[in-house]
């Protein structure tokens, strides 16, 4: 396979409701997206997860449309490409950006499973066409605006809610929802808002039999996270520290964490994603899909990872119309009744991008080729 464009689009999609975490308030997002073609004029979807600003990781999305403009596309373009597995390693000169990286590899991805016409997930090696789905649910305003969220979502049928917590919102918060709601499973995520001297407040959460805790400490730490796992019962869930599968393989044999929240731009790509979850799945430490607000195509790609084997708890992956009063793909993504995602038979990811609302939404766009 040659790469012959490289397009980018960014558009601009706003929230059904605003999602607020640790780092701050959302209510619009800015999302890249990259198509890429081949000489044959077949095509390939994928999308960048980096926010607005530099606040879960160091990437954000102006940079990221920098590096792929400056240096990533041009070591792709025009390249023989044994397939989408060695993409990746086109990009290898470049250190970090890896959700630029996984922008474009994720499309190649796309663009060889529809040109195979198979479905992405079954290209993937997935083994399961039926995912389980839980939710994301932001800080609230108030703990009954909470108490009404998750009721929502626990009657659209979601098998597991997660609430993002920061100091002044974690114990009590916990502590009331595990009163309303005594069965239902839950977990926290932290976004790295804590620090290792906040170990009693995490002892403090073991009482209410949460799930896991997610990434709790910094952002880069897996030091200090061994040490806070080693003083509570509730499992450590790392997220932004792991970045690859060396990172994944470090942190579970330092005892650091019990389970992995694997997400597709912080670690590259599809390729590097399926050794993260080798490496799990090969020392019983349990992976779920961690979600970025992503649109459609992100969403569509989550999906299809999340179908390998070691996906084995409920991941962040829901209905489009959970963010979106209208997706760029057709059908949107849905979920059943029992709270799970059934993956499409269709080539590539599944879904049909809508072309227009694309252009419609699109704010500004690049058009790079193997010729210049």
């Amino acid at each position: 396979m040659k790469i012959d464009s490289i397009e980018l689009r960014e558009i601009s999609l706003p929230l059904v409701h605003f999602f607020e975490t640790s780092f701050g308030r959302t209510t619009q997002r800015r999302i890249m997206l990259v198509r890429v073609r081949d000489a044959d004029g077949a095509e390939g979807w994928g999308e960048c997860t980096a926010g607005e600003g530099p606040f879960y990781s160091e990437e954000w999305i102006d940079g990221a449309w920098g590096v792929i403009e400056q240096f990533l596309a041009p070591m792709v373009l025009g390249r023989e490409i044994e397939s989408a597995a060695h993409v990746s390693s086109l990009m290898k000169r470049v250190r970090g950006h890896r959700m630029a990286k996984a922008a474009i590899e994720t499309a190649c991805w796309d663009l060889e499973a529809k040109k195979l016409g198979v479905p992405l997930w079954r290209h993937l090696g997935g083994v399961r066409r039926e995912i389980p789905c839980g939710v994301s649910i932001g800080i609230q305003d108030s703990i009954e605006d909470l108490f009404a969220k998750v009721e929502k979502e626990l009657a659209a049928g979601y098998q597991r809610i997660k609430i993002k917590i920061k100091p002044g919102w974690d114990v009590e918060a916990v502590a009331r929802l595990r009163e309303r709601f005594p069965d239902i499973r839950l977990m926290v995520d932290a976004n790295s808002a804590y620090s290792l001297e906040d170990a009693p407040l995490f002892r403090a959460l073991d009482q209410h039999r949460l799930m896991m805790i997610e990434q709790p400490l910094a952002y880069d730490d897996m030091y200090d996270h061994a040490k806070l796992q080693a003083q509570i019962e509730t499992p450590i869930c790392l997220d932004e520290s792991i970045r690859s599968s060396d990172d994944a393989r470090k942190a579970i044999a330092i005892g650091a964490c019990r389970i992995i929240n694997l997400k597709l731009g912080r670690v590259g790509g599809h390729f590097e994603a399926r050794r993260v979850e080798r490496v799990c799945r090969e020392r019983n430490v349990p992976v779920w899909c961690g979600g970025m607000l992503e649109s459609g195509i992100g969403r569509a790609h989550n999906i299809a990872m999340a179908t390998l084997e070691g996906f084995t708890l409920p991941g962040d992956v829901s209905a489009s119309a959970r963010y979106w009063e209208e997706d760029i793909i057709d059908p949107p993504v849905e979920v059943t009744s029992r709270g799970t995602i059934i993956a499409r038979e269709d080539p590539g990811i599944g879904y049909e991008v809508k072309r227009a609302r694309v252009e419609m939404l699109t704010v500004r766009s690049a058009a790079l080729r193997a010729d210049g």
